[in-house]
């Protein structure tokens, strides 16, 4: 089992297998009675297939059901609430849930056409609706990802899904962050899986994925939240909502005292990524094309122009494109003179650049990580640019 301050990461390029694999090692049947109702949320805010960047992979749900049916554990739902102006039904359809549902015989449930209650906390009223409030143990399944409104959405921003149509527009009069920090304090999850594979870089409904390929799990969705922040580059102070759910006891978002764990190690290399999927989605090959994506192939170009790559890791390389990004939101990427270098090609090599990643030690200069965060290649980058003007 996981305790409340652990995270546990696992890199590979097959996310039904890896999430399995992820599963074994923390155990959660071990807090789940046979007969427990179990609630998988993942993120289908918009019908787009999951290599966009915008949704939950499906390969990741059906390696959690087909892990919970192995324990025993069978009585199982999926539900979600597309957003606004988007039907859950047909997000179910094109993103390959139907075909899951069948598969496995597990319900989906619209939470679109659900019913809703009203509840209170901390000053505020917000509707919920039913079947998320009944179902016994709950699973989020979210996807890492940008956000064009809120930086970046991840545990506790998925959970904006398990309310009503109605509540959706007035969260966003509110301002979102209250709201959200509130909603996570009415809906307990008991186990967070995050689909780290390939979110998009800053916008919700895809359209500039990241190939990281990673899942992580944990407890507590501020931890959660606030461990995905690093890895895209942001502080906490730069999601407001992670603070306010923090101060109202929803979790935590010290890392410093957080159960990191490392299962493996991504030893994927960027030139040679090939992926046996189980069914949903057949033969990919994941190259650093795919990556890019066509629609987002500018912005990715233009990030990829300071790089000099060697048979860098997914992980690492996708750090790097975050950290870039944060930079060129901050208006700070054009004063980049120096070219950064990354990948196993460069490992025990001496060299005056600036390397990112544990393979680059040997460089004069370097940002440390095995794969490094991108909060703590920003602030490096940060540092060079200050002290080369």
């Amino acid at each position: 089992m996981i305790r409340r301050n652990g995270i546990r990461i696992i890199y590979g390029d097959n996310p039904g297998q890896m999430v399995k694999e992820l599963l074994e090692a923390i155990k959660p049947e071990a807090e789940i009675a046979e007969d427990t109702l179990i609630g998988i949320k993942p993120n289908l805010v918009v019908a787009k297939p999951s290599d966009s960047g915008a949704t939950t992979s499906p390969e990741i749900v059906a390696g959690i059901v087909e892990y919970l049916k192995s324990k025993g554990r069978s009585n199982i739902v999926i539900m979600e609430g597309s957003w606004v102006g988007d039907r859950t039904s047909e997000a179910f359809r094109v993103c390959g849930y139907e075909d899951l549902s069948r598969e496995y015989d597990v319900p989906l449930i619209d939470l679109q056409k659900d019913k809703s209650r009203t509840y209170e906390t901390d000053g505020m009223r917000i509707s919920v609706c039913d079947h998320v409030m009944g179902v016994g143990y709950l699973i989020n399944v979210p996807v890492m990802k940008g956000h064009c409104q809120t930086n970046m959405t991840c545990a506790l921003k998925n959970m904006k899904g398990c309310i009503p149509d109605s509540e959706k527009r007035r969260f966003h009069t509110m301002g979102l962050h209250k709201p959200i920090a509130c909603l996570n304090k009415l809906i307990k999850q008991d186990l967070i899986i995050v689909d780290g594979m390939n979110g998009d870089l800053n916008f919700e409904e895809g359209g500039n994925p990241v190939q990281m390929n990673r899942i992580f799990a944990g407890k507590d969705p501020v931890l959660i939240d606030a461990f995905a922040a690093n890895l895209m580059g942001f502080t906490v102070g730069e999601i407001p909502y992670i603070g306010m759910a923090e101060r109202i006891g929803v979790g935590t978002a010290n890392l410093k005292s957080a159960d990191i764990v490392e299962l493996n190690r991504d030893a994927m290399n960027m030139q040679t990524r090939t992926t046996e999927s189980n069914g949903y989605g057949g033969l990919r090959r994941m190259t650093r094309g795919a990556m890019q994506g066509s629609a987002s192939s500018g912005r990715m170009r233009q990030l990829a122009s300071h790089i000099v790559e060697d048979c860098a890791c997914s992980a690492c390389y996708g750090s790097l494109i975050h950290a870039l990004e944060r930079l060129r939101e901050k208006g700070m990427l054009n004063m980049l003179t120096e070219k950064l270098y990354i990948g196993q090609g460069f490992r025990n090599e001496r060299h005056d650049g600036a390397g990112i990643g544990t393979c680059t030690s040997d460089f004069d200069r370097c940002v440390k990580g095995c794969p490094p965060k991108a909060r703590d290649i920003v602030e490096y980058l940060e540092d060079l640019i200050i002290h080369t003007r």
